[in-house]
């Protein structure tokens, strides 16, 4: 299954498709770590409790609480456009525990660029070739403001997808539809052959758009953008709660847009 960007520098390198489709739904920063203070929070000299000034003679002395000036305040960042993806948690799947682990690129490079030159993936994702390729395009999300955050997906223990969760209304994407506020996107694909082909792609997008919707309650929906003739991804979402919405025209392919709703609407 595939989804690609509707940035059209991220599929400067792409290729043909291959006869093979592996499961991919995708686009981009890992986010801060929770105890690193956001601009909001003062620094930590700032918020240590004033020493109680001498007890006049004949009152009980006031006493601060234990450590009162060494007890770290945690100050999560107040920008986080993702919800701290990494804090998600592991889940429970017919498959086996999955979650979801930001990417560390001194430690994953090797892996996703193995998994890149995949022909069956470059086919799609365009990134295959040098390591430094899939470097650029992790770090570039990395680096970024938060609203894409590249994660592998790891089940029994085992890293064996690569995942993008991303703010699908403030990516390129949301020229080409009518975005709502929060919407969350998807990209995803499946690292090797023996994980294609078993139903394990439509498991795995159900499991990762609930802790979507679970996690982040401003969202109403997620949404992806396979190639419209890849017609094993578009099963693959429509298997695992999506709806087709419509067909749109982005600079490198024809796309089917397909919504996951927190509500859906009943069957009429």
């Amino acid at each position: 299954m595939q989804g690609q960007s509707a940035d059209p520098a991220a599929r400067s390198r792409r290729t043909r498709r291959s006869r093979r489709h592996p499961v991919r739904v995708r686009h981009h920063r890992q986010p801060p770590a929770l105890l690193i203070r956001s601009p909001s929070c003062p620094p930590t000299h700032a918020r240590r409790r004033e020493r109680p000034p001498p007890s006049a003679p004949g009152e009980e002395p006031t006493v601060p609480p234990t450590n009162a000036e060494h007890t770290p305040v945690l100050c999560l960042p107040a920008d986080d456009l993702l919800d701290h993806v990494g804090s998600w948690g592991p889940v429970a799947t017919s498959a086996g525990v999955f979650r979801l682990v930001p990417v560390r690129v001194e430690r994953d490079l090797t892996l996703i660029d193995r998994w890149m030159n995949d022909p069956a993936v470059a086919a799609f994702w365009g990134l295959a070739g040098r390591a430094s390729v899939t470097e650029e395009h992790l770090r570039r999300q990395l680096d970024g403001d938060g609203r894409s955050v590249p994660c592998l997906g790891v089940l029994e223990g085992t890293p064996m997808s690569y995942w993008e969760v991303y703010r699908a209304d403030l990516d390129p994407l949301a020229r080409h539809y009518p975005a709502r506020a929060h919407d969350t996107g998807v990209h995803l694909l499946i690292g090797g052959e023996a994980g294609r082909g078993r139903g394990l792609g439509g498991v795995l997008l159900e499991t990762v758009a609930g802790l979507v919707l679970d996690r982040r309650p401003a969202c109403t929906r997620v949404i992806a953008e396979p190639d419209l003739r890849n017609t094993p991804s578009v099963a693959a979402f429509l298997r695992a709660g999506f709806r087709f919405s419509a067909e749109i025209d982005l600079p490198a392919k024809r796309a089917a847009l397909m919504v996951r709703d927190r509500h859906p609407s009943p069957a009429v």
